[in-house]
């Protein structure tokens, strides 16, 4: 086809791309190349003996007209894909496991273990067209959601010399905290979870066995799933130290409840000749 006609490799390359659904990659160097660079997924031309119109339709252009070049940067391509490939199984992997295991435990926890009592009648009615996520629930979402990103970034990012990581399993130790840390830090806002303005959600936490059944499956499918589940979740087995610091990461986020709890939030109360603002305030019981 070097010598065709511009539009027979026009219409070959748009055969190939839109019968045969194919990628096409297309080389030239000269004006009536252009009609095919154009309509190939990937056009490349030749920056030394191409012309002006030919590199304008094109997407790559090998600077040193060399078809090596083309080959590395069609390897180099391959081993960007499938590493981006390797990089989102291990990611989803990581959350379909966290996410489904919390998601049940903190359906369970939230359905069934919370009996009712007294305090409740205390509460005001709800009214008609009140929002089901209440202004006090955004405040602790986003301040534990803010938390939860800023410590897991940094993590990410600085981890290895913060943990002091070394060695060619480092990657993989280091992500394995970062899950385990993530999944803590949602074992720990279930208990914060327990109550959206006291301080002290401690209160009755060993009186609710069903609660603390969910709370002790977490933790052990949690273990299970790092200690012995390797193959399958891509962690690998972290030592006492790397397992403190996990449970630590998970902890703060009650400290970081209780002072969100100090944040004032205004609630619209109905009154009898219209709407009152009360602020919201931190309860310790």
């Amino acid at each position: 086809m070097a010598r065709s006609m511009p539009l027979d490799k026009h219409t070959l390359v748009a055969h190939l791309r839109n019968v045969y659904k194919e990628v096409v990659a297309v080389t030239g160097d000269g004006t009536n190349d252009a009609p095919a660079l154009h309509e190939a997924d990937i056009g490349l031309s030749m920056g030394i003996a191409g012309t002006e119109v030919a590199k304008e339709n094109s997407d790559v252009i090998i600077m040193d007209d060399n078809f090596t070049t083309i080959v590395n940067v069609v390897r180099w391509g391959r081993a960007v894909y499938i590493n981006i490939q390797k990089f989102v199984q291990f990611q989803l992997t990581v959350n379909v496991v966290a996410l489904m295991l919390n998601f049940i435990s903190a359906c369970i926890s939230a359905l069934a273990t919370e009996p009712p009592n007294d305090r409740l009648m205390k509460r005001p009615p709800i009214g008609r067209n009140v929002n089901f996520i209440t202004p006090v629930m955004w405040r602790n979402i986003v301040g534990q959601s803010i938390y939860q990103i800023v410590v897991l970034l940094v993590l990410k990012f600085c981890g290895k010399q913060l943990l002091n990581l070394t060695g060619p399993d480092a990657t993989s130790i280091l992500n394995t905290v970062i899950f385990n840390s993530f999944v803590f830090c949602q074992i720990f806002n279930e208990v914060n979870s327990r109550d959206m303005e006291k301080i002290n959600v401690l209160r009755g936490l060993f009186d609710s066995w069903p609660f603390m059944l969910v709370m002790v499956s977490t933790v052990a499918f949690q273990v299970i799933i790092v200690e012995l589940l390797g193959t399958f979740a891509e962690t690998v087995p972290l030592n006492w130290e790397l397992w403190l610091v996990s449970v630590l990461i998970g902890a703060v986020s009650l400290l970081v409840a209780a002072f969100l709890k100090f944040i004032p939030i205004k609630i619209p109360r109905k009154h009898h000749d219209g709407y009152e603002v009360l602020p919201s305030g931190p309860e310790l019981v």
